[in-house]
């Protein structure tokens, strides 16, 4: 068998192909499985969270922002802990970004608070001099697809086993849940119990009434979605 690949190189090329490529996948795979599985203490959106997720992509802010730390030391020192492959489990799609004509957002829940995000919103300028944002005053007027973000959660659901109302491990040995509703009416209710406890954390007046009314302000999603990232 040997002497007859020994004269035809080809098939003897081929073969040693795909014993090599054979052998890759045996290595790579089982890695690259362990690496993918959540870390502890990564938890699901919340539909709240993620219809904020869609407003950010929606309006391009992964054209400006990255959510990757790279694991040098300026960037620790600026952004904190390196990013693992583990936290964005949950993330579909991935929203690392290419550029950064503004920071790197990856944890930016741990450093910006509500109000900070609320008047950055609206006057970029004038909370960090110098700043080529554009203003985002309709996101203070326009309302969430909560309907949406709800059918996402129970899609990656069933089809990804994202674990919604299961006991998720947290770094100090607690568990939390990550509630999703079986419908979408109950998405609606708890977006807005969620939504109430951002609005009062913020001044604008529009918004307060928005939720008040039983309606989600894109900004309030937004916000929910930016908090969440640490």
């Amino acid at each position: 068998m040997f002497h007859w690949l020994e004269k035809r190189p080809f098939f003897f090329g081929v073969g040693i192909f795909l014993v090599i490529a054979f052998a890759g996948l045996v290595m790579i795979i089982p890695h690259f499985v362990q690496q993918s599985r959540p870390l502890i203490g990564t938890k699901p959106y919340t539909i709240l969270e993620i219809s904020g997720r869609q407003v950010y992509m929606q309006n391009g802010c992964s054209n400006c922002h990255s959510q990757l730390v790279r694991p040098f030391k300026h960037e620790t020192d600026r952004y904190g802990a390196y990013s693992l492959s583990g936290e964005y489990a949950y993330d579909r799609p991935f929203l690392w970004g290419s550029e950064r004509t503004g920071p790197d957002l990856m944890r930016v829940g741990n450093y910006r608070t509500t109000d900070w995000h609320e008047n950055h919103m609206l006057d970029p300028e004038g909370v960090v001099p110098g700043s080529i944002m554009p203003r985002y005053p309709w996101m203070f007027t326009n309302s969430a697809d909560i309907d949406t973000a709800w059918a996402e959660a129970e899609t990656v659901r069933v089809v990804f086993n994202t674990p919604y109302n299961k006991d998720i491990p947290m770094m100090d040995g607690s568990f939390e849940q990550v509630k999703l509703s079986a419908t979408v009416e109950g998405g609606r209710t708890d977006a807005l119990a969620e939504a109430k406890l951002i609005s009062a954390e913020m001044k604008n007046q529009d918004v307060k009434d928005m939720v008040a009314a039983g309606k989600v302000p894109e900004i309030v999603a937004l916000i929910a979605y930016l908090n969440s990232l640490k």
